[in-house]
């Protein structure tokens, strides 16, 4: 796989009317960066159970989604640009159909590792002012994905991303199949635990549906109830 460009972005805490706090909002990192095990140096997220932490330091969005999302609502069309879904990272060419669970990719002189897809959350409904987005997300599996940090330092925002280790057969995509869009799989899960580097958050969820034989609750994280 070559080396992909890519624009990078970090952001503040902001307070939403009608929401909780989200960092969301992101801007154009230009020059040099500091990656560390948290994610970039000045990026924030609100509400660290269910953002950020070790996993999920850093979040990549596929540019091209955002034609699809423009043509599912054009009256907003000029919203959906890159970092509208507050990622980190915007490319062109990688996607959830071909990154791979674990994956390790080089940034610079910094690697880091593909962890989970992104859980969308009931926040991007507030967001888009559109109700259902979180839930139109999770069943488009046009949800991007995050890493870990497993080697951090400076980087130049101009450094390409490329792959230097594939250690798994599953993709993104099937990733986000498995976990929300198949009836209960019992084997399906036992194949999603065994992808290197899989999230503590994802393992978690995985092993308890193996135990209860049955699929959680989603409607706090879609919907915030």
């Amino acid at each position: 796989m070559h080396p992909y460009s890519l624009q990078v972005y970090a952001g503040k805490i902001r307070h939403y009317p009608g929401s909780r706090p989200s960092a969301i909002a992101k801007v154009q990192q230009e020059g040099e960066l500091l990656l560390t095990y948290a994610g970039l140096e000045g990026d924030e997220q609100a509400e660290q159970g269910f953002h950020g932490g070790p996993d999920r330091a850093l979040c990549h969005y596929p540019r091209e989604h955002y034609q699809h999302w423009a043509q599912c609502f054009p009256e907003q069309a000029d919203s959906f640009n890159a970092p509208a879904f507050g990622e980190n990272f915007s490319t062109e060419g990688l996607t959830e159909h071909n990154v791979y669970m674990g994956d390790i990719f080089r940034w610079g002189h910094t690697l880091i590792q593909v962890t989970q897809p992104r859980s969308p959350c009931f926040k991007l409904n507030f967001h888009f002012g559109i109700n259902d987005m979180s839930e139109r997300m999770q069943e488009s599996g046009y949800c991007g994905w995050l890493y870990r940090v497993i080697a951090g330092g400076s980087v130049s925002s101009d450094a390409p991303l490329e792959l230097v280790s594939r250690l798994s057969d599953i993709t993104v995509a099937e990733a986000i199949a498995i976990a929300w869009h198949m009836p209960f799989d019992d084997s399906q899960y036992h194949r999603l635990l065994s992808a290197p580097g899989l999230s503590v958050s994802w393992s978690r969820t995985m092993q308890q549906r193996r135990i209860t034989r049955k699929i959680e609750d989603n409607s706090r994280r879609l919907w915030g109830k």
